[in-house]
């Protein structure tokens, strides 16, 4: 393994370059997602599949129907011949028409919100049964979580509300309903591999969020109010996969988790965060110009806290690539940057989509390969006691010959942003990625720790064999 020094240094800023022009997806996107489905069902035997989506929960029935229900409970009903049935309740009923797939409604009014008129007839049992369940069919379930403890018996864990279940277990029989996430996500899932179209449209979201990190960055001053970085933060009424981040001094105090009044001071750490779907941005550091402002006992931050964290995240970027094996990208992270000492305790790295968190294959022993079409956030969470956090999480997506030459090919403006991200991260941080890793924003590994200081980031450099990474100012 090189060594390297990483140094802070006056640095230009990365170029905000999200193109402001949302990428639609289109309707052959929609069919291959569809076929993706389907194929799965009948390589697990299963007749029926039912998706479930609510207001948080929405990403594998938006996958196929192009949104998610909002307010209320939803499903998407599919049988193995493609037959589908939307179920959905009073507020959703007028969306059937706008999904992206062929499908029948059932009008459940149980799943409105509360106190909305309820005068269907038909119990859920029976509406259900409308919606092409039937008992003794092979039916698999959906929520939206990977059930993968070892402690548990996953193949009887689901994630639906109580109501739901019990119709589904009293229409199609309990022992022919089987748990089915692995479906959309996990090894092998539908949703984990993009397409050049879906690269696309995640890159306008992941893009934009990383512009509104950077002006929330270049806004940080002494008596800034939180909510006014949050005003940076959000925009242009794009939903939100997380919620938004503007925090100076200790987070979440009495429970809250968003932008106040409170002002930035000098010595305060600070958190900054913002996902939309497809991306999310985040910068921790401290609200300081320089050591001699830090607080007390944290004047070693960067050497004990940042320096660290950046060279990890440095060669995650630079040994990242297809093929690779998610638990030797987790072992490359627990060598440089061991877990014991730093405390980060969430898998390095992770999958990304209409969720911020879609899931992982980075992960201890994992064999799971990583592919091309996948889109990974750069999540490395380092907790060092007596310290301040640190980050500087954003999103790259691995794409093969073949997939880069599609998106060459068929969104050449959005290559050129990535063909400069690529080259700013050699020429200005000093990192060198492989030629199938993609940058989906401007500032990945943009890492401004004294936050204060507009024109001071971390870069990367090598130094002399035999020596050990270090920190210089």
């Amino acid at each position: 393994m090189k060594n390297y020094v990483v140094k802070l240094k006056p640095v230009p800023e990365p170029r905000k370059d999200c193109s402001l022009i949302p990428v639609a997806l289109t309707d052959e996107t929609l069919e291959e997602r569809r076929q993706k489905i389907l194929f799965r069902m009948r390589a697990e035997g299963l007749e029926r599949l039912v998706v479930y989506s609510d207001v948080e929960h929405g990403g594998n029935f938006e996958y196929l129907v192009g949104y998610y229900t909002r307010f209320e409970e939803g499903l998407l009903v599919i049988q193995a011949d493609g037959t589908m049935s939307l179920v959905l309740g009073n507020e959703n009923l007028n969306k059937a028409g706008k999904a992206r797939v062929q499908a029948a409604a059932v009008h459940v009014p149980v799943f409105s919100l509360p106190n909305q008129p309820c005068e269907t007839p038909k119990t859920l049992r029976e509406q259900l049964a409308a919606a092409g369940l039937e008992a003794g069919r092979r039916t698999g379930v959906a929520g939206w979580k990977l059930f993968t403890s070892p402690y548990e018996d996953v193949g009887q864990m689901y994630d639906l509300p109580a109501f739901i279940m019990d119709a589904l277990r009293d229409v199609v029989g309990a022992e022919y309903l089987i748990p089915a996430g692995g479906l959309f996500i996990g090894e092998n899932g539908a949703r984990v591999t993009n397409n050049a179209n879906e690269i696309a449209h995640y890159e306008f979201a992941a893009a934009l969020a990383s512009d509104c990190i950077l002006d929330a960055m270049d806004a940080l001053d002494e008596g800034v109010p939180e909510m006014v970085l949050g005003d940076k933060l959000n925009r242009y009424g794009q939903h939100n996969s997380v919620v938004t981040i503007a925090a100076s001094g200790p987070r979440f105090l009495k429970g809250n988790m968003y932008p106040t009044d409170n002002v930035v001071k000098v010595g305060d750490p600070i958190s900054l965060t913002v996902g939309y779907r497809g991306g999310l941005s985040s910068r921790a550091g401290f609200a300081v110009h320089n050591a001699s402002e830090m607080p007390d006992g944290q004047q070693d931050y960067l050497e004990r806290v940042a320096a660290p964290y950046f060279n990890a995240y440095a060669r995650w970027l630079e040994q990242l690539h297809v093929g690779m094996e998610g638990g030797a990208l987790y072992e490359l992270v627990e060598q440089v940057l061991p877990r014991e000492k730093y405390g980060w305790g969430l898998c390095p790295g992770h999958l990304t989509a209409e969720e911020e968190w879609l899931c992982s294959p980075v992960r201890k022993d994992s064999k799971e390969l990583l592919q091309s079409g996948m889109m990974l956030q750069i999540d490395i969470i380092p907790s060092v006691p007596g310290y301040g956090g640190t980050s500087a999480e954003s999103t790259v997506a691995l794409a093969d010959a073949a997939l880069r030459e599609e998106l060459h090919s068929q969104y050449p403006a959005m290559w050129e942003r990535m063909q400069e991200r690529r080259a700013y991260l050699k020429d200005v941080l000093g990192i060198e990625i492989l030629e199938d890793v993609l940058p989906m924003c401007s500032t990945v590994a943009y890492l401004r720790p004294y936050l204060l200081d507009h024109s001071g980031a971390l870069t990367w450099e090598p130094t002399e064999a035999g020596s050990p990474p270090e920190y210089r100012d």
